[in-house]
């Protein structure tokens, strides 16, 4: 008897009367420092003028990993640049020019807008490159990356104009069929879908998606906003839950704050299994990862 009582009371205190928590999972046991992915939104975001060779090299300078914007001048050249008009861009010009876009202009007169001198006199004289350039610089430097963000283009022919470099694109979009067709003439890409909306569309979207086995997609960014009391919209528990989905899946989990300027909110997300941002302030975002790695 003596024995009997012994053996329970050594098995009584193996286990913990209280069972622990789950750890929540996070990117800094997961994903090695030098591998965390980082997409300078338009280029290298609001640090110079967006789609320029200029900016793309600021990013990478940076370690983090450009956004090119893609559209088709009137005479079918694949060239980087965001915005649907001139407006924006070219503040000083005419009505009539502001009013156009890059579908309005052959390519001979795409390359002698002055993209840089809205964003200050020291930017003057920066150009809107064609896909042949960006391509060119990834071909000197293989291990360089770039996302493209698909505007207006045809996938045939940027399929053409990027082999070579297929491996170094990843190639962006919130339509899920663009997404499908670039897989299709473009299988060694990788993909990165993304989506802003309330948390009831965005789960209606994602479900779709789960329905598919999220086929074709091998990275997900979500929009997010932070109020001015620190609330994530869409919410922490989506975040959490989101992620949760996604590494099921083997998807990356991307997420795009707007307005990221503080250090805190983007380690507050990679508590969260947040494990990839895009950003308009890549040297904020690079300062809270690497804060968050080493603290």
């Amino acid at each position: 008897m003596k024995t009997i009582i012994l053996c329970f009371t050594f098995l009584f205190l193996s286990f913990p009367l209280v069972a622990e928590e789950p750890k929540l999972w996070n990117v800094r046991d997961h994903v090695p420092f030098k591998e965390i992915m980082v997409q300078a939104h338009r280029g290298a975001g609001v640090l110079a003028p967006e789609n320029s060779l200029e900016a793309f090299e600021l990013a990478w300078k940076l370690k983090v990993i450009p956004e090119a914007d893609i559209r088709m001048t009137r005479d079918g050249v694949i060239v980087s640049f965001h915005d649907e008009n001139f407006s924006r861009i070219l503040p000083t010009a005419s009505d009539e020019m502001k009013a156009r876009g890059i579908k309005d202009l052959f390519y001979d007169e795409v390359v002698k807008l002055d993209i840089g001198v809205w964003k200050g006199q020291e930017y003057a004289g920066q150009r809107i490159p064609s896909m042949q350039e960006i391509v060119d610089v990834l071909k000197k430097h293989p291990e360089r990356r770039i996302y493209v963000d698909i505007k207006n283009v045809d996938f045939d022919q940027m399929a053409r104009e990027t082999r070579g470099v297929h491996a170094q694109l990843i190639l962006a979009s919130t339509k899920y069929d663009e997404i499908k067709r670039w897989k299709e003439v473009a299988p060694e890409s990788i993909t990165l879908h993304w989506m802003g909306g309330t948390e009831e569309k965005l789960l209606e979207r994602l479900a779709l998606l789960e329905k598919n086995g999220f086929q074709d997609i091998d990275q997900l960014q979500i929009h997010v906003s932070m109020t001015s009391d620190g609330v994530f919209e869409p919410s922490e528990s989506f975040l959490k839950q989101t992620g949760e989905q996604l590494r099921k899946h083997n998807i990356l989990f991307q997420v795009l704050p707007w307005n990221g300027k503080k250090t805190s909110d983007y380690k507050r997300m990679l508590d969260l299994g947040v494990a990839s941002f895009a950003t308009d302030y890549p040297d904020v975002t690079m300062q809270a990862i690497d804060e968050y790695y080493h603290q």
